[in-house]
């Protein structure tokens, strides 16, 4: 079948309805909302089930056995989370380990050259309990499209203005010094800006996979050839530096040890 060479993913958790029940991850609605899923996308099973975000009213030992209830029937391959804190998720694993329920194996998350708070908490966290990040607005909510640069700068009257309630806001003379190297190393590679940003996404440890909102076929073919095209280490050391921001309490590498000899690589020098 078509399926045996495709994965099918979907999402649960956001209000789907009105009606009180039709939202977040108690028994009763993702039983419901897997079944209503599986018709909808006409197939028996779904290959990667992923919750849209934490949901603080539904016990956690519930929801894991819930979950681990749908791995086993068949109708779930596997599960993932998206948009939880760290110790959220870590405390997700813990239920499951203890009382042997399926565990997450997928966290989307947000991240890009213009957002790096990911590396903080949840990629530790992913590689310690070897979970793929799948990215989700890897260029930035079209930030890092090539459209924008400081002589063309984001329009007052852009939805981009708007989008620091689902991620966290960006700097604008950080996004166009961002850019400013992006424009650099695609004049020297002959690639383009959205190709360079997205490469230097799949490079990053952690990271399986990223999500793509091409609006038409060429942007589509244009995003997909990031995966094949080389950067140099120099030029990805240039995209590191001009990208970093210093990181938060409690994560000061220097004090807390946080970056292992594996994170190390990705950290640009003056954080270490």
């Amino acid at each position: 079948s078509t399926q045996q060479h495709n994965i099918i993913s979907t999402k649960v958790g956001i209000r789907s309805s009105e009606h009180l029940n039709d939202a977040g991850f108690s028994r009763h609605y993702l039983l419901s909302a897997v079944e209503q899923s599986l018709t909808r996308l006409g197939t028996d099973y779904i290959d990667v089930l992923q919750l849209h975000q934490f949901d603080s009213f539904t016990a956690l030992p519930q929801l894991m056995k819930t979950l681990d209830e749908l791995v086993r029937s068949g109708k779930v391959r596997y599960i993932g989370a998206s948009n939880f804190a760290g110790w959220q998720l870590m405390k997700a694993q813990a239920i499951a380990e203890q009382y042997g329920y399926e565990k997450f194996v997928v966290n989307q998350v947000y991240y890009s050259l213009i957002g790096r708070d990911y590396e903080w908490e949840l990629m530790p966290l992913n590689d310690d309990q070897q979970i793929g990040a799948v990215v989700w607005s890897p260029l930035g909510w079209g930030r890092l499209t090539g459209k924008f640069d400081r002589e063309n700068p984001i329009p007052a009257q852009s939805r981009l203005h708007d989008t620091a309630q689902f991620a966290p806001p960006v700097n604008e003379a950080h996004l166009y010094a961002v850019i400013e190297v992006l424009k650099q190393i695609a004049v020297e590679t002959g690639d383009t800006i959205p190709q360079i940003a997205l490469n230097w996404l799949l490079q990053r440890p952690t990271v399986s996979s990223v999500l793509i909102g091409a609006r038409n076929q060429t942007q589509l073919q244009d995003n997909l050839v990031a995966k094949d095209i080389q950067l140099s280490i120099e030029q990805i050391e240039r995209l590191n530096q001009v990208s970093a921001v210093y990181p938060p309490y409690p994560y000061y590498p220097y004090w807390n040890g946080q970056f292992t000899e594996r994170f190390k690589s990705i950290v640009p020098s003056q954080f270490i």
